[in-house]
């Protein structure tokens, strides 16, 4: 199966920057999504960022203008740049992937993975 490690994450002062990666085991079998969720304790794991193998993105409201999602075809590797971060962007980021997958028009939700990584932790501080 796909093993998906997140690196990147750390504690940042309100307004840093930081570039989030995740790494696959293996290449992910096409078409897929790939994509960023956080997740804060007591609440619902929710959508950052998603692309999928025929290079659509789509990215949240609430992170549109000051996170990028991209990757490396070479390796699958995925990529989020971080910058002008925010005390509520505190948050555990999980990469995610789903095989066979071709993102619809809506930011989709997490129920949509089927692999997920452990973790990084993104702590901003004010």
């Amino acid at each position: 199966q796909v093993h998906l490690v997140e690196s990147g994450g750390g504690s940042v002062q309100s307004g840093g920057s930081l570039k989030l990666s995740c790494a696959a085991s293996t290449l992910i079998s096409r078409p897929y999504c790939m994509g960023w969720f956080r997740q804060v304790p007591g609440k619902e794991r929710e959508g950052v960022a998603v692309l999928d193998s025929g290079g659509s993105s789509q990215v949240a409201d609430s992170v549109n203008g000051r996170f990028t999602i991209s990757q490396d075809n070479t390796d699958d590797k995925l990529y989020l740049r971080m910058s002008n971060l925010k005390p509520e962007d505190t948050a555990m980021y999980y990469c995610a992937a789903r095989p066979y997958c071709a993102l619809p028009s809506a930011l989709p939700s997490h129920n949509l993975f089927t692999h997920w990584g452990q973790g990084t932790q993104v702590t901003v501080s004010s």
